[in-house]
């Protein structure tokens, strides 16, 4: 008999509109292997994701920056299409905000984890995470919110340069602009014209204190806070290599249990009543040695599968079993086990490694996705290269005055150009292509 209710489907929302969302394969695959019903709202067009032998249904998604009203409005037509009440997943920053904001709405037809008010959006919201750790003593890089751009200018001073600087709701930044969730700002001039593109970007410019790359300085936590507070299934790792480097999602990281980084993720779940899924970001203070947390993101991250134990349980899949009232499990940790993203991490994904390895798009019970990956990544690469070629040519067919003058009035680089200067390689050393979109803007994912 299976641990799994499946009579009960699984209802994955994502609002974001990236094709190369890993997490979204890996919660379909988990609980598709487990015999439940996966339907997947998303856009999935040019997605491998679509090619899952484990996907019973895609329907389409809200579009990028619709109301609650109108995720609402989606949502109940897919419950009038399946057997419900099902589990309801959000797995990006704007779907968990959402549900958390519609939690009563969507009860009639949803399983939900019972939160205490909007706390999915003070958690992902970067200003108000400051707070909530000030106030749990939870570490947290010093973090300030200019009111105005003299302010701006005059924090980044205060901070000391470089310093990071961040929109505390990232969801909510337009597709187009030009605009990264984060980025890392070398002068004062860089943070007031930040600033000023606050309207464009859709909430607060916060300017946080940089905290230096180093070895094995990444970590990350996932983990489920069950009906009961506990918290469940998950664990802790090390971000091995990033995309972009140093900054970006996890390309690959290890398993890797520190008691500190649990204590710090049940601090805080047990100081807010927090319900449901969590991916915690921490970065380690060179000084210190503590570990900081940099991102709370109130969903799956996107290499959770990472921390699958003995008994094949993962957080996505202790979910559905907890909000179903059935029994967890008693699985053994397996520290040491690996998670490999091919597209991001390709010389590692070829190098020989211990048996207990996951890659994000290959698997042997659904080799599609893996295939499809490939071919739909060599076309997205081949056309981002060829866009800069012709950015470039276009730059050189400028007249030389105009080169004379932009560069005399603007002696830093442009915001749109930071991410190239201050990583112009990628992982396994792919130079020039660590401009190309990650798999989530901010976080482990």
């Amino acid at each position: 008999m299976s641990l799994f209710d499946t009579r009960v489907p699984a209802v994955l929302l994502r609002i974001d509109r990236n094709p190369f969302h890993h997490g979204t394969l890996g919660a379909v695959r988990s609980l598709g292997r487990a015999g439940v019903d996966v339907h997947v709202v998303a856009d999935c067009a040019g997605s491998p994701v679509r090619t899952s032998r484990f996907v019973r249904q895609l329907h389409p998604p809200p579009p990028p920056g619709a109301s609650p009203g109108d995720i609402a409005a989606v949502l109940r037509r897919v419950a009038a299409r399946i057997p419900h009440p099902a589990v309801l997943i959000p797995m990006d920053d704007a779907s968990a905000v959402a549900v958390g904001t519609l939690g009563e709405e969507l009860a009639p037809s949803y399983l939900l984890p019972q939160q205490p008010g909007p706390l999915a959006e003070r958690l992902a919201d970067k200003a108000e995470l400051a707070e909530v750790c000030a106030a749990v003593g939870v570490p947290h890089p010093v973090t300030l919110v200019p009111e105005s751009a003299g302010e701006a200018d005059a924090m980044a001073w205060r901070l000391g340069l470089p310093v990071v600087a961040k929109w505390s709701r990232p969801w909510l930044l337009p597709t187009e602009g030009g605009l990264r969730s984060t980025v890392v700002v070398r002068s004062p001039q860089e943070a007031r014209e930040l600033y000023l593109r606050s309207e464009e970007a859709g909430s607060r410019l916060l300017l946080q204190e940089f905290l230096p790359p180093q070895p094995d300085g990444d970590w990350f936590f996932h983990g489920y806070a069950d009906r009961g507070g506990a918290l469940r299934a998950g664990g802790s790792g090390v971000k091995e290599r990033s995309w972009p480097r140093g900054a970006g999602l996890t390309a690959v990281g290890h398993w890797r249990p520190d008691p500190r980084v649990r204590v710090l993720a049940e601090r805080l779940t047990g100081a807010l009543g927090y319900r449901g899924i969590l991916d915690l970001d921490f970065r380690r203070h060179g000084t210190d040695g503590d570990f900081h947390l940099l991102d709370f993101n109130p969903r799956p991250g996107a290499q959770f599968r990472l921390f699958t134990d003995s008994a094949g349980l993962d957080v996505v899949r202790a979910l559905h079993l907890d909000l179903t009232h059935r029994p967890l499990p008693d699985g053994v940790a397996l520290p040491g086990r690996a998670f490999v993203v091919e597209n991001y991490a390709p010389l590692a994904a070829l190098r020989p490694a211990p048996a207990r390895r996951e890659f994000a798009w290959h698997a042997a019970d659904d080799r599609r996705p893996g295939w499809t990956m490939w071919a739909l990544w060599a076309r997205h690469v081949s056309r981002r290269l060829l866009e800069r070629v012709r950015r470039i040519s276009a730059r050189r067919g400028q007249p030389a005055a105009a080169q004379v003058i932009r560069q005399g009035s603007a002696p830093v680089a442009s915001l749109t150009d930071l991410p190239r200067l201050t990583d112009p390689t990628g992982p396994d050393g792919l130079t020039g292509l660590s401009d190309l979109p990650g798999d989530e803007r901010a976080s482990s994912r």
